[in-house]
C-alpha cells in the first residue's frame, strides 16, 4: 500500500529463524551473542564465547531445520500475519470511514459546509505493518530506517510473544529502543497480551478443534472428544534465575490457562520446553512431563505450545517429531493443536 504522512504504522517483532541451512550457525550466533537472555562471561567475551558455542551447536541444529523443510518457516508466516492484520485493519478503517461520511452527509445536506467543521470524528488514517526479527533477517536495525524512510512517524509495536519476559519482549524492545533513538519517531508498544479476550478465545477455539479431533476409541477408553484427553501446556523455558529476579514469565503463563480454564473444563497441566545449558531451568520439562502422565495411566495427550502464535522449529521439530515419537514409546497418542498462524 502506498505511505502518506498520515500513515500510521504497526511493527510486529518476532524472534526470527534461519532462512537456509546455511543461515543456522550466523542465527546462533546472533542468539548467543546477546547478553540480555544469556552472560556469557566478561562482557568482551561474549561474543567469542558466542562463536565457539554456535559452531558446536550449529550441526545439531541444522539437523533438526532439515527435517522441518531446510528453514524456519516463521518469515512467511509473520509476513502473512502482518499482511492479514493490514488488510483487516484497512477494511475496519474503509468501514468507519463510509459510516462517517453517511452521517455527515444526512447531518449537513448543503455542499458548502466543511465537513472539518462537524463533531464527527473521522477514521482516515490508513495503516502499514512492518514485520522485524530480533535475530535474524528482516532485523529491527534493517527495518526502522526503512519505515523512516518511507515517511512513516508514528510506530504501534506489537511484539509477537503474548507473555512477556526480558529474553523475548524486553530484549526485542530494547533493541528496538536504541535503534529508533536515531529517528524522529513516535513509538507505542504492547508489551504482554496474554490475557487479552481475543487471544484467549483463539487458543480455546484451536484447543476445542484439537480435543475433538480425537475419535472415540475404546481401546483408549475415552467416553467422548473432550473426556479422557489430558491437555499439555508447553511453554518455552527460561533459566530460573530470571523469574527470581523479577520476570513475569511465569506469573502471565499460568494466567493465560487460567483464563482458558475459565471458558472450558479441561484436565491439564504445564511444562517447559527447549531448554539449553547448564543452569537452572523451569521445571517439570515437558519430556518429565510426558513420563509423568504416563506413569498416571493417561493414554491421550493434546499439546498446547502455549508461548508461541506461529509454528517453528519448536513446534515442527520438537513437538510434532521428538514429543510425538516420545509419546508412542511411552503408550500414548499426542497431537498438537494448530498453531494460531493466520487465525482470525
Amino acid at each position: 500500500m502506498s505511505v502518506t504522512k498520515d500513515t500510521v504504522g504497526i511493527l510486529l517483532l518476532n524472534l526470527g529463524g534461519p532462512d537456509s541451512l546455511k543461515a543456522v550457525r550466523p542465527f546462533l550466533f546472533n542468539l548467543f551473542s546477546d547478553r540480555e537472555i544469556i552472560r556469557l562471561g566478561p562482557a568482551f567475551l561474549q561474543k567469542p564465547l558466542a562463536y565457539l558455542i554456535s559452531s558446536l551447536r550449529a550441526g545439531k541444529t541444522e539437523n533438526a531445520y532439515s527435517m522441518i523443510g531446510g528453514k524456519s518457516p516463521i518469515f512467511e508466516i509473520t509476513t502473512a500475519q502482518a499482511r492479514a492484520l493490514e488488510e483487516a485493519l484497512n477494511s475496519e478503517l474503509r468501514s468507519k470511514n463510509s459510516e462517517v461520511r453517511t452521517q455527515n452527509q444526512q447531518n449537513n445536506p448543503s455542499p458548502h459546509f466543511p465537513i472539518s467543521q462537524l463533531s464527527v470524528p473521522s477514521f482516515q488514517f490508513p495503516v502499514k505493518v512492518y514485520i522485524a526479527m530480533r535475530y535474524w533477517h528482516p532485523l529491527i536495525e534493517e527495518v526502522i530506517p526503512r519505515i523512516h524512510k518511507d515517511g512513516v512517524n508514528r510506530l504501534s509495536v506489537l511484539t509477537l510473544y503474548p507473555q512477556y519476559s526480558v529474553a523475548t519482549t524486553g530484549s526485542s524492545l530494547s533493541k528496538l529502543k536504541e535503534v529508533a533513538s536515531g529517528f524522529p519517531m513516535e513509538l507505542h508498544a504492547v508489551e504482554s497480551w496474554y490475557d487479552h479476550p481475543g487471544y484467549i478465545d483463539a487458543l480455546v477455539d484451536v484447543i476445542k478443534r484439537g480435543l475433538e479431533s480425537f475419535e472415540t476409541n475404546a481401546e483408549h477408553g475415552t467416553q467422548d472428544a473432550e473426556r479422557g484427553i489430558h491437555v499439555l501446556f508447553s511453554a518455552h523455558s527460561l533459566p530460573v534465575k530470571f523469574i527470581e529476579d523479577g520476570d513475569p514469565y511465569v506469573e502471565h503463563t499460568e494466567a493465560t490457562i487460567r483464563a482458558v480454564e475459565k471458558k472450558m473444563d479441561i484436565e491439564w497441566s504445564l511444562s517447559y520446553q527447549s531448554k539449553s545449558g547448564p543452569v537452572k531451568w523451569l521445571e517439570p520439562s515437558t519430556e518429565d512431563m510426558l513420563e509423568k502422565l504416563a506413569r498416571k495411566g493417561i493414554k491421550d495427550i493434546l499439546v498446547v505450545p502455549i508461548s508461541f502464535v506461529s509454528d517453528h522449529i519448536e513446534t515442527l521439530y520438537e513437538i510434532d517429531l521428538l514429543y510425538k515419537k516420545m509419546a508412542e514409546g511411552l503408550g500414548m497418542r499426542l497431537r498438537r493443536v494448530e498453531s494460531l498462524n493466520t487465525s482470525p
